[in-house]
């Protein structure tokens, strides 16, 4: 019978890290959406953020409660005054025995635009000491169109990887396979909750004939909407065409200085063949002094990954409200035929 070792906690829940599943769902609690729907809708239209708190358990993360951040601004006081405002809120909500570990944070954005290289160092900040967390993103504008926007958001593994490396280089890129579309993961949400309120939230429900607001549902007008949702895209292409000129500026440079070097080196070996004729020693190839040998950096291409993942999103925000504009279309062409 062969000896089984007891193991301690700290190998249990090193054995229990290797073998944590993936994260499947993002699981929150009605009270919460609609505590992150109305702070974002509140201040209208600055942005806000605030703690998600919850459980990671298995495949699932749990978020059971939230609380906002104070609206503040850029300063090294007021940022320590947020820290105890988290740390305080935590401790608060512990002694009534309520979920108070951290699993990500949530943040209100307008009309889609939020990925941006701030939320990503949110994400590698939040990365250091959480696993898993997420992001969830709630877009008021969008909401207004009669769709619930939320989102929830995790940084790929691949990404980080690079990101915490800083290699953005063709090359790298090129090698690990990544694309615009590798760097945020989408998690699918779903909104639970307990049997008391589901049965409450039923008998609240009233047996009314239709509203004037249902009707305002089948309003065909959707050109502000789309109309700003066609400005960001607009601007979005002029980043990216921006982007695309650095890129550009780059390769010009880049064969500039290769064509200087095949040059410099050709007139190099001319001199050294000079040189053995003459019984000297011949001199190196390469001249580190030399700024034609200096390496010109690569720009950056994570701008360019931000902002044509940002372009995707507004195409498929104008593509959906333009599929809904006409369903509508096509309903009050019936009812009149009718």
């Amino acid at each position: 019978m062969a000896n089984t070792m007891p193991r301690s906690f700290l190998q249990a829940a090193a054995t229990s890290e290797e073998v944590a599943p993936p994260l499947r769902v993002v699981q929150i609690e009605g009270l919460a959406v609609l505590k992150i729907i109305k702070h974002c809708n509140e201040f209208l239209p600055s942005l806000v953020t605030g703690q998600l708190l919850g459980l990671d358990v298995g495949s699932v993360l749990e978020v059971t409660n939230c609380f906002p951040f104070p609206i503040r601004e850029e300063d090294e006081e007021i940022e320590a005054d947020g820290a105890n405002y988290q740390l305080e809120m935590m401790r608060c909500l512990r002694e009534v025995n309520v979920d108070n570990n951290t699993v990500g944070w949530y943040q209100s954005t307008l009309m889609g635009s939020f990925q941006t290289v701030e939320l990503i160092e949110t994400f590698m900040n939040y990365q250091e000491n959480i696993r898993r967390c997420v992001c969830i993103v709630y877009d008021p504008s969008r909401s207004a169109q009669g769709v619930l926007a939320l989102k929830a958001l995790k940084l790929t593994d691949s990404f980080m990887d690079l990101y915490r490396n800083n290699n953005f280089t063709g090359e790298k890129l090129r090698e690990k396979n990544l694309s615009w579309v590798d760097i945020f993961e989408e998690i699918p949400i779903k909104v639970s909750n307990s049997a008391l309120a589901s049965a409450f939230m039923t008998e609240l429900e009233p047996e009314l004939p239709v509203k004037q607001c249902d009707y305002d549902r089948l309003k065909l007008s959707t050109a502000p909407y789309m109309e700003r949702n066609l400005e960001f895209l607009i601007d979005c292409m002029e980043d990216l065409s921006a982007e695309q000129n650095k890129f550009q500026y780059y390769y010009r440079n880049l064969s500039r200085q290769q064509a200087q070097q095949q040059t410099w080196l050709q007139k190099r070996r001319v001199e050294n063949m000079a040189r053995k004729a003459a019984g000297e020693e011949p001199l190196p190839e390469e001249d580190p002094a030399n700024p034609i040998f200096k390496p010109i950096l690569e720009p950056s291409r994570v701008d360019s990954y931000l902002i044509t993942n940002q372009i995707s999103n507004y195409c498929n925000q104008i593509n959906g409200v333009a599929t809904q504009s006409f369903n509508r279309l096509y309903l009050m062409k019936a009812l009149h035929e009718d």
